[in-house]
């Protein structure tokens, strides 16, 4: 009874905390960790990242403008030699001057523009990174796919050991009435000593049930936390129960219509598959002639002393330029680049026929998982209801004085093995269930 109490003022402060608890549906907990999950919340930036990429791309095709302003400080001028004749008609032949040329002192300002007028490169590599982005959104979607497994699963999990809790109180319940019974029947001297302590054993292994099961609700609950990105120490209720999650008919249009598009995995292969063909014409096109177009004003100045050098007249200086790069020859190195993007592509395009059969087994495995998951589960059932049945009657028999103690504690046990085959076997269906709906690609549709 102590322990009963433990239990009930364990309840009834789970109840006063869930007064200011929020509460979750199925849809709206998987919801919450679309928004909060890290592992969500990280495929989120990585699409943002995927979108700067893109402008940084764009950027390359864009006027690029540089301004440079230096001074130089000529500590030792270069010395130029040229011949002694040009100044001296007397001199020797062959006779060298070793003179100066240029300014102590001298300044540089100017401005540049840079514009690419054509590079296959950049243009494929712009439509790449447009593909690349949309890769990152399925990665995206594929994050969030996951969430709501693991959101759902340890949902299930709480929705099975709430079941399991009621019936553990009610199997309690009927053990201490039928003990206060055979108290009061030892006590008239219709029954021996060793049947009251019998059946106090068994109470006291419920009641041990029962608290562990307790805390396993309890890590349950972290749990759903945890795959939620909700915060540990707030305190959550689930507003759903078992009766809504409807198995059979589940089961019933569970095969149905399906393509391999509607799997992520499909749709991440086909954009990896455009990815390398795109990366394998990026490398052809740097065949191709690459056209700069560059321009630029300046001015420049020079004095033998640094304070006349501000004071001095400035001359200005512009060029426009038109660059033409042609690829002559590069020692093969494109070629053998194109062969390994040649192969990569190749590998994209096999993986199709191994991931469409991956995707059959699984649809299968997880169709058949099921079917025997919900038929272990009707068989389970039917085994409670019939080991409930007989405890009715046992308990009758021996409160008639017709039946034996031995057979109450037998049927109280038969009660507690069915009821945990029967909700091992209804977590495994509620399992398989999520398998399915992830094999057909339909557990969660952003």
């Amino acid at each position: 009874m102590i322990r009963l109490r433990k239990i009930y003022a364990g309840l009834f402060l789970l109840a006063s905390l869930a007064a200011n608890a929020q509460t979750f549906s199925l849809k709206q907990a998987v919801d919450y960790a679309i928004t909060h999950q890290v592992q969500v919340k990280n495929s989120q930036i990585d699409l943002q990242n995927a979108s700067a990429k893109i402008n940084e791309i764009k950027a390359m095709g864009l006027p690029q403008v540089n301004g440079s302003f230096s001074l130089t400080n000529n500590l030792i001028l270069q010395r130029m030699f040229i011949p002694a004749k040009i100044f001296n008609p007397a001199a020797a032949e062959g006779e060298l001057i070793a003179a100066k040329f240029g300014v102590e002192n001298s300044g540089f300002a100017n401005v540049g523009l840079s514009q690419l007028v054509f590079d296959g490169t950049y243009l494929l590599g712009l439509k790449a990174s447009s593909v690349y982005k949309d890769l990152s959104v399925k990665s995206l979607t594929q994050s969030k796919q996951q969430v709501a497994e693991n959101v759902t699963k340890a949902y299930y999990g709480i929705l099975v050991n709430e079941k399991r809790i009621g019936l553990l109180r009610l199997n309690v319940a009927r053990l201490d009435t039928l003990l206060k019974e055979t108290r009061a029947l030892n006590q008239q001297g219709f029954v021996e000593k060793i049947d009251v302590q019998r059946l106090d054993v068994q109470a006291n292994n419920l009641r041990t049930e029962l608290e562990n099961i307790h805390r396993l609700q309890e890590l349950s609950i972290t749990l759903l936390k945890f795959q939620m990105g909700y915060p540990m120490e707030e305190p959550i209720v689930i507003s759903e129960t078992l009766e809504k999650v409807e198995l059979t008919t589940f089961n019933k249009n569970a095969v149905g219509e399906f393509s391999y598009a509607n799997r992520i995995e499909y749709s991440i292969l086909q954009t990896q598959e455009s990815l390398a063909e795109l990366d394998l014409k990026s490398i052809k096109s740097g065949y191709l002639p690459r056209l700069m177009l560059n321009a630029n004003y300046g001015y420049n100045a020079g004095a033998n002393a640094f304070s006349d050098l501000m004071s001095k007249q400035w001359f200005d200086n512009s060029a426009i330029t038109m660059s033409l790069q042609i690829p002559i020859f590069d020692g093969y190195s494109k070629k053998y680049k194109a062969v390994q993007s040649a192969n990569n592509l190749q590998k994209v395009r096999q993986s199709y026929g191994l991931l469409k059969s991956s995707i059959d087994m699984q649809r299968s495995q997880a169709s058949i998982t099921l079917k025997n998951a919900l038929e272990s589960m009707k068989e389970q059932k039917a085994n409670l209801d019939l080991a409930n049945e007989i405890s009715r009657v046992t308990r009758v028999k021996y409160q008639q004085g017709v039946g034996s103690n031995l057979e109450v504690l037998n049927a109280e046990s038969s009660i507690k093995e069915s009821q945990a085959n029967y909700f091992t076997a209804l977590y495994n269906a509620l399992i398989a269930k999520v398998e399915v709906e992830k094999a057909n690609g339909t557990l969660y549709i952003d």
